[in-house]
């Protein structure tokens, strides 16, 4: 495993579980599976109703809480109760604390929201404390008028969506890219059957997946792949062996199409995916 080293100094590793769209029974084998496979960062949230599920999975697993980075969110339609939130997320999750929670999108109260997670930051109830789905505008907002800056913001990003801009800005600013949708939304297929994905796949004898990961981490950012396919799942994990090459890394980039799909107005699943995502 390779790791990122947040603004606050605690390590994060650079590949991760999620668990979106998961559920129930499904989602503790799932993440059973992912636990056996090394997965050390698992990633849910309130509004994907599963934290029970990847709560039960964590205990059967018998991995040592403290060898887990646990990632949560608390819902926008929550953020005025979001301590209540946070106490409800553990006991679901089966712990008396968190590695990281983050502020699921810039929506609703937030700021009360945000002053909330730092009280529980400081008083070491919470790792780090992060956001999801905010913009460079909120996001220096958020920056410049609060007294813990954000350690994360999680965001859609993979090969068509590479988040170049964005990425620059949270580096500027010392905070951690964290890619979710990783393999994209409804678009998986092509971007596995590109040409030059395939081979590069081929000369490193690769999955494509794999390759789309290893163009993440090479950049110091996590993924949270999802799958429910054992052998995927151990796919997705083993990518920390090779090495992408600089004129490898430029091709990959010169795939970026600049457009998020995930929460935008032009989604006609917009309101599900802000519910979610």
């Amino acid at each position: 495993m390779e790791y990122a080293e947040l603004n606050n100094g605690i390590r994060m590793p650079l590949i991760g579980f999620g668990t979106f769209l998961l559920k129930g029974t499904e989602c503790e084998e799932c993440t059973l599976k992912a636990l056996e496979s090394g997965y050390r960062l698992i990633d849910t949230a309130e509004a994907y109703g599963n934290e029970e599920a990847v709560g039960s999975a964590i205990k059967k697993s018998g991995v040592s809480r403290s060898e887990l980075f646990l990632v949560t969110k608390v819902n926008f339609r929550s953020y005025e109760k979001a301590e209540e939130t946070v106490a409800s997320s553990m006991k679901k999750l089966e712990t008396d604390y968190l590695d990281m929670v983050l502020l699921h999108w810039p929506f609703g109260n937030y700021y009360h929201a945000w002053r909330i997670l730092e009280e529980l930051y400081r008083k070491k109830i919470i790792r780090a404390i992060g956001i999801s789905n905010f913009d460079p505008d909120r996001l220096i907002d958020l920056v410049n008028f609060n007294s813990i800056a954000p350690a994360v913001n999680q965001i859609e990003t993979n090969i068509f969506c590479q988040r170049k801009t964005e990425h620059e800005r949270l580096e500027k600013y010392g905070i951690h890219h964290m890619a979710y949708a990783p393999f994209g939304q409804g678009n998986t297929s092509l971007m596995f059957c590109t040409p030059e994905v395939r081979r590069i796949a081929e000369k490193y004898r690769k999955t494509p997946a794999q390759i789309l990961l290893r163009f993440l981490t090479q950049q110091n950012i996590t993924a949270i792949p999802k799958s429910t396919d054992s052998a995927h799942i151990k796919e997705n994990i083993s990518i920390f062996d090779f090495s992408l090459s600089n004129g490898e890394m430029e091709i990959l980039k010169l795939m970026d199409k600049n457009k998020a799909v995930i929460g935008r107005a032009e989604d006609p699943d917009f309101a599900e995916s802000a519910m979610l995502w």
